[in-house]
C-alpha cells in the first residue's frame, strides 16, 4: 500500500499525457497523409509543443512505472493504470465537452471497483518475498529441533 502514491503519480502522467496529445492534435487539426511529405508531416506534429510536451510526460509516465515495478508485482501495478480511462475520461467530459454516456460511465464504474479490489490484495515484492523466506526458517528450525532430538 505505500507504493499507492507513486502509482497514482504514473497514472496522473499518463492521462496528462493524453490529454496533452488531444489538445495538440485539436490545435494542429485533422491529418491527411495522403499528400504532400510524410517525414516532414510526422515531425511537425510531433515537434508541435502540445504534442511534443505530451510525449515528454508520457517519459516520465514510463520512468515511474519503471520505479513502482521495481517494488511491487506487475499484476499489482499494472491495472491501476486503467484509472487513467477514468481521469481522461473526466477531463474530456468537462474540458473537451466530449459526450459521456451512461454506457461509459458504468464502465469507469467498474474500472473503479475493480482497482479497489485490486489495491486491498497488497502487492508488494517485499511482502511476496517475506512469506517463502519464514516458511523456509521455519523449516530449517524444526529439522534441526528434530536433529537435537535424536
Amino acid at each position: 500500500m505505500k507504493y499507492i502514491p507513486f502509482i497514482l503519480f504514473t497514472v496522473m502522467t499518463n492521462a496528462a499525457a493524453q490529454i496533452m496529445l488531444k489538445h495538440g492534435m485539436s490545435v494542429y487539426g485533422q491529418v491527411s497523409f495522403a499528400s504532400g511529405n510524410l517525414p516532414l508531416k510526422i515531425l511537425q506534429i510531433i515537434f508541435s509543443p502540445w504534442v511534443f510536451a505530451g510525449l515528454a510526460m508520457f517519459v516520465v509516465s514510463t520512468l515511474s512505472h519503471l520505479y513502482v515495478l521495481s517494488k511491487v508485482e506487475l499484476s499489482f501495478a499494472y491495472p491501476f493504470l486503467s484509472l487513467a480511462y477514468v481521469a481522461v475520461t473526466l477531463f474530456a467530459f468537462f474540458v473537451f465537452r466530449e459526450n459521456v454516456d451512461a454506457y461509459r460511465i458504468g464502465g469507469l464504474a467498474f474500472i473503479c471497483i475493480g482497482t479497489v479490489l485490486i489495491a486491498q490484495s497488497g502487492g508488494s515484492h517485499s511482502e511476496q518475498a517475506k512469506a517463502p523466506a519464514e516458511k523456509t526458517a521455519s523449516v530449517s528450525t524444526l529439522s534441526q529441533t528434530s536433529e537435537l532430538a535424536q
